[in-house]
């Protein structure tokens, strides 16, 4: 029984666990990393084609953004998660497929124009929709046995719709052992879903550190503070811009402006219009809407059982083409636009700051951690100036966060779901900035638990209780997005050849003519490309 650290290991985006267990390979989620990467993240200790299983905390990109990479390079295993991060991560792994060809679809346009070399995506559309035929969706509380002495289950987390701590039960011989992911823990009173789900008992707990060095101080009142900003953005004349993750805090926000609009708070502007200006968050809002008896809380469910879509109102108006996003700006009324990514890296978002943010009259309005390295904690930390698609732009607009929305427990919440183990687990703290995995490991261990915050590559053996490795704290070394490109390229090749290993392996004992047969087409391949 091991556990490899990969990613989100003094870092807060990427998470990836490696548990091998019952001579089976799993891997706890498989993300993406965002924004500035600090520390190296290890390989993998196996081939992607080796990998039998890969259990979803949530649909977040860091957390399931390399999954159309795992099958590009092999593999073919079973993906387990909630319903609701099945139907969200159709959506979003599509979503995450269509960035990566349309940036290489630009990038070829000026590289063909430079007489460069190609530009390859990370993955393509096919490989995430291969990916895909894989999920196996599951029920929140229900005991699965995925393989022989190998059980899981799925804990709500209330960090988003599906979210979910993952319980893993394993028994080796005569050592059994219960090891718990607590994937992102989430905040208390968020509308619309349900505050985490206490767990009982476990002998390890990997569990996240977003905000383990500060707490969010209290619930604010989150309906007055967007009425107050909408209405001092409309007296000036300007559009208030939020950008905000397509998942979840838009389907927030909509909930607030319902009840703004609902209770009258904005008389002056009772007919302001709302545009959500990103098609996943359309699509996103629709899954919500299609998972209200698993995922709504009791305040949400109530609107619902009165016939009210509790994300819904008059005057919202959804955008979907190009041409719809457009036509928004060209509206001289004022308006609130709500547009992905929530850190400004990619998306329509970007347009809108671009007509919006040297404007004075109009407003920014964050609501979301942002990243470090990301457009949008420059801006939010008082950058002047911005470059967007090519042209500078002069930051004039007011700039304002809506402080303590956020989908991650404070460092409060953090202590509340882990005391309810009983009796004190071992504790591997990941998923924080450096200093904040270290302050919080810190912390616990002043509380009496033993506790290890590792970095990418540590292993552990679960059976024995004994640190292997205890990782590589490597610097990431800047290399060009062309040697970035080739290395990935070449990466795929050696990924493949490996798979054709364990296909080759898995034919042992076959028809002797199928065998035949396969070892030509093999050495067929072979003559072409040996040169």
């Amino acid at each position: 029984m091991k556990l490899t650290f990969i990613g989100a290991d003094h870092e807060v985006t990427g998470s990836c666990h490696c548990l091998q267990a019952c001579d089976k390979n799993i891997l706890i989620d498989c993300g993406m990393e965002q924004g500035q990467d600090v520390y190296e993240n290890q390989e993998l200790p196996m081939n992607p084609s080796e990998v039998d299983y890969i259990l979803l905390t949530h649909a977040h990109i860091d957390h399931t953004g390399l999954l159309p990479l795992m099958y590009a390079r092999g593999f073919r295993g079973k993906v387990y998660t909630t319903k609701a991060t099945t139907d969200l991560c159709n959506i979003m792994l599509r979503d995450s497929a269509h960035i990566q060809e349309f940036e290489a679809e630009w990038r070829n346009r000026k590289a063909r124009r430079a007489g460069e070399e190609e530009y390859v995506p990370l993955y393509s559309m096919n490989d995430a929709i291969g990916a895909l035929e894989h999920f196996i969706p599951c029920e929140y509380d229900e005991i699965i046995e995925i393989d022989e002495g190998i059980k899981i289950r799925f804990s709500d987390v209330g960090h988003l719709l599906g979210s979910a701590s993952i319980e893993v039960w394993m028994t080796e011989a005569d050592v059994s052992k219960k090891i718990v992911f607590s994937g992102d823990i989430g905040n208390m009173n968020q509308p619309i879903i349900k505050n985490p789900q206490y767990l009982k008992e476990a002998d390890y707990v990997v569990m996240e550190s977003t905000y383990g060095d500060r707490n969010h101080g209290g619930t604010p009142d989150y309906v007055a503070e967007l009425t107050k900003i909408i209405k001092e953005t409309f007296d000036r004349g300007g559009n208030l811009v939020i950008p905000s993750f397509a998942v979840g805090r838009t389907q927030e926000l909509l909930y607030f402006i319902r009840k703004i609009k609902v209770d009258n708070l904005l008389p002056e502007y009772e007919d302001f219009e709302v545009y959500v200006d990103s098609p996943l968050a359309v699509e996103a809002t629709n899954i919500f809407n299609r998972n209200v008896e698993s995922c709504f809380d009791e305040e949400a469910m109530e609107l619902v059982r009165k016939g009210i879509n509790p994300i819904s109102f008059p005057g919202l108006k959804t955008s979907v083409t190009s041409s719809d996003s457009k036509s928004i700006n060209f509206s001289q009324k004022s308006k609130v636009i709500i547009s992905a990514s929530g850190m400004c890296e990619a998306g329509r978002i970007r347009h809108h700051l671009k007509h919006n943010l040297w404007r004075k009259d109009s407003t920014i309005l964050f609501v979301g951690y942002q990243a470090h390295g990301t457009l949008g904690r420059s801006i939010l930390e008082g950058a002047t100036n911005v470059k967007l698609f090519g042209e500078v732009i002069e930051v004039k607009a007011k700039i304002e966060k809506l402080d303590g929305i956020s989908g991650h427990a404070d460092q409060e919440g953090l202590l509340r779901w882990l005391h309810s183990f009983e009796p004190k687990p071992k504790v591997f703290v990941v998923h924080g900035e450096d200093t904040v995995c270290e302050s919080f490991k810190t912390m616990i261990q002043n509380q009496g638990y033993e506790a290890i915050a590792p970095f990418s590559g540590a292993e552990f053996d679960l059976a024995t209780n004994e640190l292997i490795f205890a990782g590589i704290a490597t610097k990431k070394v800047k290399v060009s997005q062309k040697a970035f490109r080739a290395r990935a390229i070449f990466d795929r090749l050696v990924a493949a050849g490996n798979r054709l290993l364990v296909v080759i392996a898995h034919n042992r004992g076959g028809a002797n003519k199928d065998l035949i047969k396969f070892t030509d087409q093999i050495n067929s391949l072979c003559d072409k490309w040996d040169r």
